[in-house]
This record gives C-alpha cells, sequence and structure tokens, in this order.
C-alpha cells in the first residue's frame, strides 16, 4: 500500500468496493495502525464482478462529479479482478480518471520464478472444465513464453496432475499469497511441485510455466496419441517424442492410467 494510495483512499466522497467488508478493514487497519484521517460520511457501495456490468451501464457520468475511487479485495483492478469495465466507461464519456498501481501476483512471480526470458504471456483463469480447458492449457504449454496461470486453491491439484501428464519434465514455479502473512515459493516439476506441497493447496496461486523451446513445441498433444487405436508400447514411444519422457517409464505410467 502506497502513501498515495492512502492518501487518494482518505480523500474519497464514494469508495466502490469489490468486497465493502474488505474495504472497510483495510481502512479501520489505516486509521488504528497509522493514524490515518478519513473523509467523514464515505459512501461504500459494492461493485464486484457480477454486477459490474450492470453498475456501470446504469451510470450516468454526473456520478463522477464526486470523487469516486474503486478499491478490490486484494492484487491490482482490472487483472482476473473487476475494474476494466470502469475504466472503459470513463474513456468513452470523457471523465478523468487515473490508475493506483500496488502489489501485483502476476508480476511478482514472473519476477520470482527465475525463468530468465523476457517474453511472458498471461493466460488467467483457464475454464473449469472440457475441451476448452484442454485447448487452454495446450495453449499454455507450447506457445514457447514463459506463461501465467492464476488457479484457485480447488483445482490447483487437477491443474498439476494435466501438467504432469501433458508435460511431465517442464519446470514450473509456483507462488501463493505473494506479499501476504502465508506468501510461499515452489520450484519443480510437475510432480515434485505435488510431493511438495502434499495435498496442502490452501490459498490463491499464480502458476509460471517456463517457455517451451521451438523445437519441444508440438502440433499435437499426448491426449491425441491416447485417443488413437494403438497398443501402449507404441503410444509411449510416440508421446516420448513429444515429451522427451523415458519410454519405460512413460509406458508404465500409461498402465496405471
Amino acid at each position: 500500500m502506497s502513501l498515495r494510495a492512502i492518501e487518494v483512499l482518505s480523500d474519497a466522497d464514494i469508495l466502490l468496493c469489490e468486497d465493502t467488508r474488505v474495504t472497510k478493514k483495510l481502512i479501520h487497519i489505516l486509521k488504528e495502525r497509522y493514524s490515518t484521517a478519513f473523509k467523514e460520511n464515505q459512501k461504500f457501495i459494492s461493485l464486484h464482478s457480477h454486477n459490474e456490468k450492470s453498475f456501470v451501464q446504469a451510470l450516468e457520468p454526473s456520478f463522477f462529479e464526486e470523487n469516486i475511487v474503486y478499491v478490490s479485495d486484494a492484487g491490482m483492478p482490472g487483472v482476473s479482478d473487476p475494474g476494466q469495465i470502469l475504466v472503459r466507461y470513463a474513456i468513452d464519456n470523457n471523465i478523468e480518471y487515473d490508475v493506483l498501481p500496488g502489489a501485483n501476483a502476476l508480476l511478482t512471480a514472473f519476477v520470482a520464478s527465475g525463468f530468465v526470458e523476457t517474453k511472458m504471456l498471461f493466460f488467467g483463469f483457464l475454464d473449469h472444465k472440457g475441451d476448452s480447458r484442454s485447448a487452454g492449457l495446450q495453449e499454455a504449454l507450447n506457445n514457447g513464453f514463459t506463461t501465467i496461470l492464476y488457479e484457485s486453491p480447488h483445482r490447483l491439484e487437477k491443474l498439476l496432475l494435466e501438467i504432469k501428464i501433458a508435460s511431465p519434465r517442464r519446470e514450473i514455479f509456483l507462488a501463493k499469497e505473494l506479499t501476504k502473512k502465508f506468501q510461499r515459493y515452489v520450484h519443480g516439476t510437475a510432480q515434485e511441485v505435488l510431493k511438495k506441497l502434499d495435498k496442502n493447496f490452501k490459498g490463491e496461486w499464480v502458476v509460471v510455466l517456463r517457455g517451451s523451446k521451438k523445437h519441444e513445441i508440438s502440433a499435437i498433444s499426448e491426449n491425441d496419441v491416447l485417443a488413437l487405436d494403438l497398443p501402449k508400447k507404441v503410444q509411449a514411444k510416440l508421446i516420448c517424442k513429444i515429451t522427451s519422457e523415458n519410454t519405460k517409464e512413460c509406458y508404465n505410467r500409461l498402465l496405471s492410467l
């Protein structure tokens, strides 16, 4: 939390909040710890992913004659959080606006990963299930860039198991609760990360996939090979051409699926 951000919060007439309870707690902390003086009679209004579109559609430009500030729960508004529709409204209606950068999980994890490639892609959250999830993961694994995903604690194990199958030797980096009390970093392959976490998937996670080299990128995936009516040994040999996995280990893995 920068000094500038504290000043802006303290001077707001209306605070649009992803969760009003979280914002009120933040303001209480700022008052108690740093003796920050806040404007009296500040108004708190909920603006979250479920109502952002309808809320902005109902706005009138006169609403912004007061000092309006939008606050997300954590991270940076507009990065897998509400905020972008509000910015678009301001642009379309010639309303002056500003963005105050703060702690951001995407960039923090990218730097902390130690993957020295300077080009990266941000995928946010993959679809929860189905072909679109499989296609999204294949694109994330095979685009040649360091790629960053967000994942919830409920689906992190599923994602790691998917990566373990699709790219077992890929180096990945996981970070959770960045800049917070229970921050944690984990490096390794998907299999190694699963062992290190030992079913402890609590927290909001960032997953950084080291970019695949051009010669590692394949137009087909392991799932494509498994869909073919071929003996397991032949499937294993084809998959190893894609992943560089040991043929015997791959064959044993396929037998256990």
